[in-house]
């Protein structure tokens, strides 16, 4: 029985405290580069009566792109939140996504056999190592729908099989929540494939079914999954885009110049924060595995090595393969903590003892966390123009811009990071570049080539405004763009700060 003998089964004050560490680190403020142009899709949606637009409504420099929005409905429900909310919207977003992150863990977690102390240890782990991709990012749908994938497949397996039909409404609402529902689908197949060597091997050599520590599933039982998945897929077809959705996020994952420049596309690598803390993570997981690991479970096996491949070839993956080991991280704890119990003398006696110092340093915990990190939360959610003086987003650029608008152009330059960010606080500005544009190209538009070549060419290839008539920069002081503009010809400084100067052309191009 799941957690039946386990040694804190009955101490519910540690597993308040491993829940109060999870929540500190599921509330993050609102920095998310990508966030705003998601906000800025869903007010707009809320205004125009939920009408997807045909083409991009945002940039000046791909105005006739066939934009295909793949988190529309979350777009929605972000904007029905801010706006509903008022003066408290941006806090309920932070909470939204701290429910959503939450809930992944609890979900995926739950699959493990163990206590609930030891699977809220592990997500306790797990956070911390992905704290580098929290926030508000609409990929942390995706990790909520491959834990209920997760959860749904584990009370098939233990003989609720109905359970199975939780797949096509699922996928049917994940299909318009997040594009991430391909990964979902992949798990799937990971799992019918996986089920269905393992039966086979099982007809051809009987004794294996003795051998391995996971159930081998009947036919009908991989069948059943095998047509659920199919309608699932199929269902996945039904929303604004129909298979263009499909298309758009195929050529998204082929595109390798985005993959070569952007960092959460790239390998895993310890010059990052990221990186070496998903590098312990790896070291820590082999280690407890080699300690205290003596299953068979080939499916399982499957799973945890497609994802951990996908994660150490782009960074984004991270998270997912984070969520698909957290149960196995869960047991893991468990087998340690028996380990170590069992070869303390007097073990019976001593386990409140152990269990009182556990909670102890789970409090330092949250004492050296300190209150600093949720006075930012909560400023970000209520005061976010005072927040945002504290980052590197140009907040105090865009509030004097909002005061002189008839002194600025109305074609822009501005930097990739911060695309998403203008949108939001400068509604109706056309924007150059922001986070849904890397692979968007249209004969020889190819923005993020052309970004590149102005940014990042030594020098920049200034020629690139001309091409798209820009009429104003808002560049990163001391950036190469800002320095080689700064002894352009017919270009005026207007403003500037200690993080952005803003120049205007003094005359058409």
């Amino acid at each position: 029985m799941r957690g039946e003998g386990a040694p804190h089964a009955g101490f519910p004050a540690l597993d308040a405290l491993l829940l109060l560490v999870v929540l500190n680190f599921t509330l993050q403020p609102l920095t998310e580069p990508d966030f705003g142009w998601h906000l800025r899709t869903g007010l707009d949606l809320l205004a125009h009566g939920w009408r997807l637009p045909a083409t991009d409504p945002y940039s000046h420099t791909m105005p006739d792109w066939p934009w295909v929005e793949h988190a529309w409905l979350t777009d929605v429900l972000l904007g029905l939140i801010y706006e509903g909310l008022g003066p408290a919207g941006g806090l309920g977003v932070i909470l939204f996504f701290s429910a959503v992150i939450t809930g992944a863990c609890l979900v995926a977690s739950g699959v493990a056999p163990v206590v609930r102390g030891h699977r809220l240890a592990a997500c306790v782990i797990i956070l911390w190592v992905g704290l580098p991709f929290l926030g508000a990012r609409t990929q942390m749908v995706t990790l909520l729908g491959v834990a209920a994938v997760m959860w749904l497949c584990e009370a098939a397996w233990a003989g609720r099989v109905a359970y199975l039909w939780g797949l096509p409404p699922l996928f049917l609402l994940w299909a318009n929540l997040h594009g991430g529902f391909t990964a979902g689908l992949a798990l799937l197949g990971l799992i019918i494939a996986g089920s269905t060597a393992v039966r086979l091997l099982a007809s051809v050599r009987p004794d294996w079914e003795r051998r391995i520590d996971e159930p081998i599933v009947s036919w009908a039982l991989i069948l059943r999954l095998s047509f659920v998945t199919g309608l699932a897929g199929l269902l996945t077809l039904t929303n604004p885009y129909g298979y263009r959705l499909h298309q758009e996020i195929l050529a998204s994952l082929a595109d390798q110049q985005m993959i070569e420049w952007l960092h959460e596309w790239q390998p895993v690598s310890l010059a990052s924060v990221a990186g070496r803390y998903y590098t312990t993570y790896l070291i820590g997981l082999g280690l407890a595995v080699a300690c205290w690991y003596r299953r068979i479970e080939p499916v399982r096996w499957a799973v945890l090595v497609f994802f951990l491949v996908t994660s150490l070839r782009h960074m984004r993956n991270i998270p997912l393969f984070l969520l698909i080991s957290l149960p196995l991280c869960a047991q893991l704890i468990e087998a340690g903590t028996r380990q170590v119990i069992s070869r303390i003398p007097f073990a019976v006696r001593s386990v409140k003892y152990l269990l009182l110092i556990l909670a102890t340093g789970v409090a330092v915990i949250l004492v050296l966390l300190g209150t600093d990190h949720l006075q930012k939360v909560l400023l970000a959610g209520l005061e976010p123009a005072t927040f945002f003086q504290g980052t590197r987003y140009p907040i105090e650029a865009v509030e004097w811009v909002r005061s002189h608008r008839d002194r600025v152009g109305t074609k822009l330059c501005n930097d990739y990071g911060h695309g998403g960010f203008l949108l939001w606080w400068l509604p109706g500005e056309k924007i150059f570049i922001d986070g849904r544009m890397p692979a968007w190209k249209i004969g020889d538009r190819r923005i993020f080539d052309d970004y590149v070549a102005l940014n990042y060419w030594d020098p920049p290839a200034l020629g690139v405004l001309n091409k798209y008539q820009v009429d104003w920069i808002l560049a990163d002081r001391g950036s190469p763009l800002e320095e080689a503009i700064s002894y352009a010809e017919k270009w005026h400084r207007l403003y500037e700060d200690a993080k952005v100067r803003i120049y205007v052309r003094e005359e058409g191009p």
